[in-house]
């Protein structure tokens, strides 16, 4: 397996003559350096940008591409993003030559508007959670939580892209049929048992023919990076529509994704074995290979915040509800891509793939309410005193990720935040 090593733009004593960078608290060092999509005003065409400190880098002005296409730059290859890296940090540090003209093209991150991060084209997302898939099955199965085919094999489902948003974009209620375990016939409704799902997104980078698959050994040349992804679920609507074909309605209402990828470049101090529990089955031979085993995962902290309507109204900040690490993710990255293409499907530059909601071992490391709920019958106590088992108008959900080790700079993953806005077209229901 092909991964991203270690050179010397990840040295922890790196400096940047971008003053921001270089607080201890940033999520965008100059050993990060992620790729997004920024325009300076509504209606104007997209411009490709890497984050640094509080500020945004125009990589068209400061002349380092042509173009302002990140799914054609996704699609050059991950040459083409490691030279780009590499020249990137070389300009963006103290003491760079680059400093008078690239200073010139820098903008304050908070001056311009931040979008999706590339054009998706298509949508998958997996259920490699091990513990939220354990701890939602024992709610509805407690007898055998865990379907057969779980361990053996990376469980997806076909998403919609057209419903994704970048983080700061609010989102109405979803209507859905809904149907009471005591009623005869469903009803159309707003739901009421509205929930957050924490993952990471995984941006494809090039991709695939179609009839070709995308071995193992080589599948994170496939990928471009990382971001935070929330998965909204209607969890009423999902209970009535998902047999026997799966989440539909439930799920297609919206999904907000962070602004900024991170690279596989920047991650490579961040990974980690991946490793089963004795007793566990082994991975089929087609999703196994030993590097997966040696550096197949990586070590990111991720974070769920909520903010109420009455926090705001307080001056209160948002409350961490928990904390969870994508290590604890049944099946890595790579996995993914060579199952998605075993059978010959293609993958694009631009497609997303979400890693499905990574919870920790412990009941308050679910990441989801229907988790931290127990299913909606014990209500959260926020430090306010007010309470949650599912979402309410207004609330604002943040999630949070972030990678730490010795000997490595600390780097981010910025915020990924919706606020639920009351549902609409309830006229006559």
């Amino acid at each position: 397996m092909n991964t991203a090593e270690r050179d010397d733009t990840h040295a922890a004593g790196l400096r940047s003559w971008v003053d921001s960078a270089n607080d201890p608290g940033t999520d965008f060092p100059v050993q990060n350096l992620p790729f997004g999509r920024f325009r300076r005003a509504a209606g104007e065409p997209w411009r490709i940008g890497v984050a640094i400190g509080d500020r945004v880098l125009d990589l068209r002005a400061a002349g380092l591409i042509d173009h302002g296409d990140m799914n054609r730059l996704m699609a050059a290859g991950p040459a083409t993003r490691r030279a780009l890296r590499q020249a990137l940090s070389q300009g963006l540090r103290e003491g760079s030559a680059q400093r008078p003209l690239w200073a010139e093209a820098l903008l304050a991150m908070a001056e311009v508007e931040l979008g999706v991060p590339c054009e998706i084209g298509d949508y998958t997302d997996f259920y490699t959670g091990i513990h939220h898939a354990t701890t939602v099955g024992l709610l509805f199965r407690p007898d055998n939580p865990l379907l057969p085919n779980y361990k053996w094999v990376p469980i997806g489902y076909h998403g919609r892209g057209s419903s994704i948003v970048a983080s700061g974009h609010a989102f109405h209620r979803p209507l859905g049929q809904l149907k009471a375990a005591d009623a005869a016939a469903p009803v159309l409704a707003p739901s009421a048992r509205l929930d957050y799902e924490l993952e990471l997104g995984i941006f494809v980078g090039t991709g695939n023919a179609l009839g070709e698959s995308i071995a193992v050994e080589q599948a994170e040349d496939h990928v471009f990076g990382m971001s935070l992804l929330n998965d909204w679920s209607a969890r009423d609507v999902q209970a009535w529509e998902y047999q026997p074909l799966g989440p539909f309605l439930a799920k297609n209402f919206a999904t907000t994704v962070s602004p900024w990828i991170v690279t596989m470049e920047a991650l490579a101090p961040f990974r980690a074995p991946f490793t089963r529990p004795e007793g566990d089955p082994q991975p089929l031979p087609y999703l196994d290979a030993p590097a997966v085993r040696e550096h197949g995962m990586v070590d990111i902290t991720l974070e769920v915040w909520l903010q109420t309507t009455a926090m705001r109204a307080a001056g209160l900040p948002a409350e961490r509800l928990s904390r969870s690490n994508f290590r604890d993710a049944y099946w890595a990255l790579a996995q993914l891509i060579a199952h998605h293409t075993v059978n010959g499907c293609n993958l694009a530059a631009g497609d997303l793939l979400g890693s499905g909601t990574i919870s920790g071992p412990l009941p308050e490391q679910g990441g989801s309410l229907l988790e931290l709920s127990r299913g909606g019958k014990q209500a959260l106590l926020l430090s306010n005193g007010e309470t949650r088992s599912f979402l309410q108008d207004g609330d604002t959900v943040i999630l949070r990720g972030f990678c730490e080790r010795p000997g490595a700079r600390r780097i981010g993953f910025g915020e990924c935040a919706g606020t639920v806005l009351p549902a609409r077209g309830t006229k006559g229901l």
